[in-house]
């Protein structure tokens, strides 16, 4: 699956992932891209990490930095990996690229223990203001592509991916909002707060009873 942002605004939310990862745990990342993320989690921890990655130069890439990285699509071929395979399975900016994201979050908690999501936030105010002044589909750090050339095509809100947590009776572990600065957002703050000011979130879940 290819990273849906076209400016990869740091990639704070890696280093967020790569803190919630305990060491020796196995691993899945789902459109892991050119590997960014498995460096890291390899640098801070021993782990068995994997990952399976929709675009062909960036399994070239992934693989050679010494990752074990499949070509794959995390519509279709997360089905063929067996249950609890993994401790942790992440989607990392990539979840609004898939064509059923329900379904991808499923087999993740499948798979896993836990699935660990973050995403671009599209109920942020800016979001809001280009589309209430300048009447046309935004562009930002994180959602840097035009309407016409995006791979984004399931657009969500923090509010719209809690609501789909509950849906499939995934539990929520831990979560966590960026601001456009990429501050982390107060926990206790409510969820109206985060879904307005949030540019980002990550999300800890693990299956539901």
């Amino acid at each position: 699956m290819p990273n849906s942002l076209g400016n990869d605004f740091s990639r704070i939310d890696l280093k967020l992932i790569a803190d919630m990862i305990e060491p020796n745990a196995r691993v899945l990342d789902v459109g892991c891209g050119n590997g960014d993320l498995l460096k890291l989690l390899a640098d801070r921890h021993s782990i068995d990490a994997r990952g399976i990655e929709l675009s062909r130069d960036g399994v070239a890439e992934a693989v050679s930095k010494g990752f074990a990285v499949v070509q794959g699509d995390a519509d279709t071929d997360l089905e063929n990996y067996p249950d609890n395979a993994f401790d942790y399975v992440i989607l990392s900016q990539t979840i609004q690229a898939t064509r059923n994201p329900k379904l991808v979050l499923e087999h993740m908690l499948r798979i896993g223990q836990h699935a660990i999501v973050s995403f671009p936030n599209f109920g942020h105010w800016r979001i809001r203001l280009q589309l209430m002044f300048k009447g046309h589909m935004p562009v930002t750090d994180t959602l840097s592509y035009a309407w016409w050339n995006t791979p984004n095509i399931h657009f969500c809100t923090i509010r719209d991916f809690v609501g789909l947590v509950d849906e499939i009776g995934a539990v929520q572990q831990s979560a966590q909002a960026l601001d456009a600065n990429g501050r982390l957002i107060r926990f206790n703050m409510p969820w109206w707060f985060w879904n307005l000011f949030g540019e980002q979130a990550v999300f800890v879940l693990k299956r539901g009873k």
